[in-house]
């Protein structure tokens, strides 16, 4: 790290230092994660670049700045990109009834009682629209949630599983003979509601839903690493996954223990099941373009993927009556934000009142995560992007994103130009 370029970003260089620090003594030293990779981004230049730990502890090898991670729900902001550069072209509406590209959805319903073969139903108080898809409010679910008889419904027949043999087109097909959990609207609850965004992708494109993704976002980025597999020559760089909890070891002074061994892994070949809501791999230098383009209004280096205005639309809270996440998923509390004052807008979570969150950020920053501890938001008042990458599943193991957030902030020293106009 170059003190002076990070001083003169607005940053304390004594401070940055305390962020990587941190994570060494309280979590790699300690064992709970195997590695981490810091980065923050300000002001046009990265001030921080930690890589602490390893990749794979049973090889011991190291981590690596160009290491390969999975990045499992950080890819529903990609998804949520791509389908929001076609509205951009009016191939398809945010207030568009999914059943007109579904049409065999035309008549889900609401859970009341029963199981499987006996499912009893209610009809919806509207149609389920694209843009429920995209906040979550649509009435689907996710198998782990382990709720309701729904959720049993969508284990049972691995709805949303991104390690089954079954494809994208017999998941829809299968969610056309399931309820949903409420009538569209009237809840948040995370869901595979971005897996079915994926699907219309391709489906309204015209090409395969990860064939767009290739052409059309990494491609154009330079985003080269990023793919829903690994190919022989990049597995020395795929880290291991390791998991804690009811997923692995169970005591908190164990180590997390293997999950996913990378020579093993079924990343190593292209998916069946094309998962737009978390089936991405990914390095640092990728997402952190992707991310670059995101706090730059939907352009990077001359590469626009989206408008300004399309990227407000996207970080505005979309939660009905501007509710935030927390009073409005009661069935299921499931979220990369564990923290009040959160809303969510179309792909991210956004904060809408930063004080109720009761850790240092801004207004209308936005982000998201994945299972396997992985993190990132962008914060446009303060020209700053934050990233976190690490492979231990779940991600809610460790406090750690909110201590990043912490420790992150508390290195500024001059506040971005937003904040200056906002005060």
């Amino acid at each position: 790290m170059d003190a002076r370029r990070s001083e003169t970003h607005g940053m304390s260089r004594d401070r940055l230092e305390r962020v990587e620090r941190f994570i060494d003594e309280a979590y790699i030293a300690t064992g709970k994660l195997p590695g981490a990779l810091t980065q923050v981004w300000r002001r046009g230049e990265r001030v921080l670049n930690s890589v602490l730990g390893q990749a794979d502890r049973e090889r011991q090898v190291l981590l690596a700045e160009d290491s390969i991670f999975r990045i499992y729900s950080m890819t529903k902001p990609v998804t949520s990109v791509a389908i929001m550069m076609l509205v951009e072209e009016c191939k398809i509406a945010l207030d568009d009834p999914v059943s007109k590209y579904i049409p065999a959805w035309a008549n889900l319903g609401v859970y009341t009682g029963g199981f499987m073969q006996g499912f009893q139903t209610r009809p919806t108080a509207r149609p389920m629209l694209v843009v429920d898809l995209l906040r979550h409010t649509s009435g689907l679910t996710y198998g782990f949630h382990q709720n309701t008889n729904v959720d049993a419904a969508y284990r049972q027949l691995k709805l949303g599983d991104i390690a089954t043999r079954g494809t994208l087109d017999e998941m829809i097909a299968k969610l056309a003979g399931l309820p949903l959990e409420f009538s569209p609207g009237e809840a948040w609850n995370y869901s595979v509601s971005t897996d079915v965004l994926g699907y219309l992708v391709g489906k309204v494109s015209g090409i395969p839903f990860e064939t767009f993704l290739k052409e059309r976002i990494f491609d154009p980025l330079g985003m080269v690493d990023t793919a829903f597999h690994v190919p022989e020559e990049k597995v020395p760089r795929f880290c291991a996954c390791y998991a804690v909890g009811a997923l692995g070891s169970t005591a908190v002074s164990e180590q997390p223990v293997l999950q996913d061994d990378p020579h093993t892994s079924p990343y190593l070949k292209p998916p069946s099941f094309v998962s737009g809501g978390g089936g991405l791999v990914s390095t640092a230098a990728d997402y952190l373009r992707f991310a670059r383009m995101l706090l730059q209004g939907g352009e990077l280096d001359g590469v626009r993927l989206l408008g300004p205005k399309t990227l407000a639309l996207m970080t505005a809270n979309h939660l009905p009556g501007g509710a935030s996440i927390s009073s409005m998923s009661p069935r299921s509390m499931f979220s990369e934000a564990a923290y009040d004052g959160v809303g969510f807008g179309l792909g991210f979570a956004t904060t809408v009142t930063q004080p109720t969150t009761l850790i240092p950020g801004s207004t209308g920053d936005f982000f998201w995560g994945g299972a396997a501890g992985t993190f990132f938001w962008v914060d446009p008042q303060e020209e700053l992007i934050g990233m976190f990458l690490t492979q231990v599943l779940p991600s809610s193991a460790y406090p750690v994103r909110r201590q990043l957030r912490t420790l992150v902030y508390s290195a500024i020293t001059e506040l971005g130009a937003g904040q200056q106009r906002s005060s």
